[in-house]
């Protein structure tokens, strides 16, 4: 007897491994949601459209700086005009009801409001720059975040769960990182000359990209993606070249043309060209919600390249704050929201599971089918 008691004592406990495969059960459910491939390619296109962000942050900043050029307007207009070059024109060659035409009679006055919003966005964040802080502008630009979350809730119905209010708490604790690094890094220079003036146009700004957003979701998953860039190219290109000619005719005689400036103009264009051409598609697979946290890290990216243009001290925090956002950007990527079907009768309303983040419930039905036959 007394030879068994140590073999018997060394047997692992039947509780002991139970909690062990449960806690083995549990990583594995987490690493299979959190780390699925439509979440991996959800992320690498938002950070592609930070980066096109970026790439737009760095033109603008070396044309105020090197070359004291200071014409968001006249920048703007030129994405405006390849919209309409490119997209616009597709329109013009539809057929059926897609046609330009078409579309301009049936919906013209909502398009105009459309492009007006798109174009007043751009401008009031940039002009916002010269009335307040630096740190007053990314923080309250995230006021547009939760705009867009309850457009999104009552015009395209959708449904949140409390791991994307959870997930969203988390991206904007990550922007606050950064905006603190930014203070002890000492980027935080410009005291501005009306503060009040520069937070309302930055709130105004985070508001009207909010509105251009849910626009852009709803058109895009309900109508096409051209309908929207043609429409946004063809009243972007009027109304921008109008204000343009307005407010910065005497900033755009005053350039000093050569070929240097003359290829900041390019790059920025091409990159606005290309946010604008791939948004639509990001958006069709996931939400304008997740799309706006996920460009989050677009400061970041431009602080890094800072770094080296522009002598940019560096601080940890910044690592750190970029790890806080794209951990809140995978937390929301990885539950889909659901969409209520809005309500036409007296009955009670019917949820469904929307198309937001479709390749995500895809997958997951798929892995529950697969669970279940197991």
């Amino acid at each position: 007897m007394e030879a068994t008691s140590p073999a018997g004592s060394a047997r692992p406990q039947p509780h002991a491994q139970g909690a062990a495969g449960e806690s083995a059960s549990l990583l594995r459910r987490i690493k299979g949601k959190l780390f699925t491939w439509n979440i991996l390619k959800t992320i690498a296109l938002g950070q592609m459209l930070s980066l096109c962000i970026c790439g737009t942050a760095i033109t603008s900043q070396y044309l105020a700086e090197r070359y004291k050029v200071n014409t968001p307007m006249l920048q703007s207009f030129i994405n405006y005009c390849l919209l309409f070059l490119i997209y616009t024109v597709m329109l013009a060659f539809q057929s059926g009801s897609d046609n330009l035409l078409n579309i301009l009679k049936k919906k013209w006055w909502k398009y105009i409001l459309l492009g007006l919003a798109d174009v007043e966005a751009n401008y009031l964040i940039v002009r916002a720059y010269q009335y307040t802080t630096l740190t007053s502008v990314q923080l309250l630009d995230c006021f547009g975040i939760p705009v867009l979350m309850a457009l999104s809730w009552f015009i395209l119905y959708a449904r949140y769960r409390v791991i994307h209010f959870i997930a969203v708490a988390v991206c904007l604790l990550g922007v606050g990182t950064m905006v603190g690094a930014d203070i002890l890094a000492g980027r935080e220079n410009n005291s501005g000359s009306d503060v009040l003036i520069g937070d309302i146009l930055v709130l105004l700004g985070a508001s009207l990209y909010a509105v251009s957003n849910v626009c852009e979701e709803y058109i895009v998953k309900k109508l096409s993606r051209q309908e929207f860039l043609g429409m946004v190219g063809l009243f972007g290109t009027i109304i921008s070249g109008i204000q343009l000619l307005i407010v910065e005719y005497k900033d755009i005689a005053s350039i000093h043309w050569d070929w240097k400036t003359a290829l900041l103009f390019v790059a920025f264009a091409l990159c606005m060209f290309c946010l604008y051409s791939f948004m639509p598609l990001v958006i069709k697979v996931t939400s304008a919600t997740s799309v706006n946290l996920g460009i989050l890290t677009a400061d970041l990216y431009s602080l890094f390249f800072g770094l080296f243009l522009f002598g940019y001290k560096f601080s940890g925090l910044y690592i750190l704050s970029f790890t806080v956002i794209m951990v809140g950007f995978i937390l929301y990527c990885s539950t889909p929201t659901r969409t209520a079907e809005p309500v036409e009768s007296s009955m009670p309303p019917v949820t469904s599971i929307g198309i937001d983040n479709l390749g995500l419930k895809l997958e997951e039905n798929l892995q529950e089918a697969h669970s279940a036959v197991l």
